[in-house]
């Protein structure tokens, strides 16, 4: 229940400079107070202002030292929660701080449920439901660009937008009401009008699902495969673009016998980057077996890169490798281009891979990866990338209610002229209210508790 006083852990667990224990609610700075020790005699803290420090002993009952902190205090309504919120810096290490959180549970305090401080700062209305999502992505954005996009939703990118959205579909619903209500003085609908600014909401929307789609990959990242027939260059081009010697590079046929894998960031984007084992017909069972783990890697991919050798020329295991991956989202990399006699001309390149964007360098002389890389972000984007500077994070319950609030203005859109005004109105309704979801103001308490599970205990 809101009203009650909360404490949770908030740093991860494992020994570090520091710990924090951050407490929420209307009674935590007096409990508090009962059991700090502070070094400068005479200070109390229910007299400090908020935005301030103390340094001192927290104490038990029996005011023995449980460690030397230093309290940080915010006064409601300036603070995460909207409530008072104390937070104490203690030592780190599992020990200091489990000693300090059972110290303040003792004065009545609980033990905060996950996601606890944030929903209770979209109940006090320091943040909308849609702020509230971008936190937890800000915790799990694996690049910068992830992150730069969570941080805009969570300084109200998303509500913003969708406050646009709900302005103009009011607008169209009190051009309908007066025209219901008031028919002598107003007249009839002006339908050209509502079509108009219906399709402008439309239009909004599906440049926010498009600007929603290229942030999940921001978001999520995606599966690269590295294929190619044996001793082309795979395992060296894994080592270049993780810039470390993930991968055993030999002149041996055959080198790699298992899938190895790592994670980087090309241009923003997480990429799993898997390297394959070279496919050709073998009688080695270990080499076979890898062979067969390559090609269930390489039907999971987002991404493939083929790679050919322009010194051997493009044989027809390079031919039945690409057999297998023609319908894939692939890009070709022709390797070791320092070589002095090269057996790939650019008219077969065309010919027998047309459409295909082809990247032509050295790994080893490290040229052409900034191009594969470049390469590797437009095609994974396919098109995305627009001139329009809407940089939008959508989650799935996002993208469902604004699916929703479309399919209503559609229908509206559909039927407008041909039924009465009041059946318009219940779709523009019904739009208005999928729109509310997603900032907050139409969810159900089922629905808000599943949005604050996913959350971690102290945030």
């Amino acid at each position: 229940m809101i009203g009650d006083d909360i404490a949770a852990i908030s740093t991860a667990p494992g020994e570090g400079g520091i710990a924090i224990v951050r407490l929420s609610g209307n009674s935590v700075i007096e409990k508090v107070e009962q059991i700090f020790q502070p070094y400068r005699a005479g200070i109390k803290l229910s007299d400090k202002e908020g935005y301030s420090l103390s340094l001192g002993w927290l104490c038990d009952e029996k005011m023995e030292i449980i460690d030397e902190v230093l309290l940080g205090l915010m006064r409601a309504p300036r603070s995460y929660t909207g409530e008072d919120v104390v937070e104490i810096n203690c030592h780190g290490g599992t020990l200091p701080a489990r000693r300090c959180l059972e110290t303040v549970m003792r004065q009545g305090i609980r033990l905060a449920q996950p996601g606890e401080f944030t929903r209770r700062a979209f109940l006090n209305g320091r943040l909308d439901v849609s702020q509230a999502e971008a936190v937890i992505e800000v915790i799990r954005a694996k690049t910068e660009r992830g992150m730069n996009l969570a941080l805009k939703q969570l300084a109200g990118r998303n509500s913003r937008e969708i406050s646009l959205l709900e302005d103009q579909l009011i607008e169209v619903n009190a051009m309908l009401e007066a025209s219901l209500d008031f028919p002598d003085e107003v007249g009839d609908l002006d339908y050209s009008v509502a079509q108009g600014k219906l399709r402008e909401v439309k239009n909004r929307i599906d440049k926010l699902l498009l600007a929603g789609e290229r942030a999940e990959i921001y978001r999520e990242g995606i599966n690269v495969a590295i294929c190619g027939k044996p001793n082309v260059g795979k395992s060296s081009l894994l080592n270049a673009l993780l810039r470390k010697e993930k991968a055993i590079v030999t002149s041996v046929p055959g080198t790699t016998r298992d899938i190895i894998e790592d994670y980087i960031n090309i241009r923003g984007i997480p990429v799993k980057l898997r390297d394959t084992a070279g496919i050709r017909f073998t009688e080695d069972l270990v080499e076979r077996i890898g062979i067969e783990r390559s090609q269930e890697v390489i039907s999971e991919a987002d991404l493939v890169l083929f790679i050919l050798d322009v010194g051997t020329g493009i044989d027809q295991e390079d031919r039945e490798i690409y057999e297998k991956i023609e319908k894939k989202n692939k890009i070709v990399l022709v390797n070791k281009e320092d070589l002095e006699e090269k057996n790939i001309s650019e008219t077969e390149l065309e010919q027998l891979f047309p459409g295909v964007k082809i990247v032509r360098g050295s790994i080893i002389e490290e040229t052409g990866l900034e191009e594969l890389e470049e390469s590797m972000e437009k095609a994974v984007l396919s098109g995305q990338l627009q001139s329009d500077d809407m940089e939008v994070m959508i989650n799935l319950r996002q993208k469902n209610a604004l699916l929703t609030a479309k399919r209503h203005i559609e229908d509206s859109l559909a039927v407008m002229g041909k039924v009465s005004l009041d059946c318009l109105g219940v779709d523009i309704w019904g739009a208005l209210e999928a729109l509310g979801e997603i900032n907050g103001k139409n969810l159900k308490e089922e629905v808000i508790e599943r949005i604050f599970h996913d959350f971690c205990i102290g945030k």
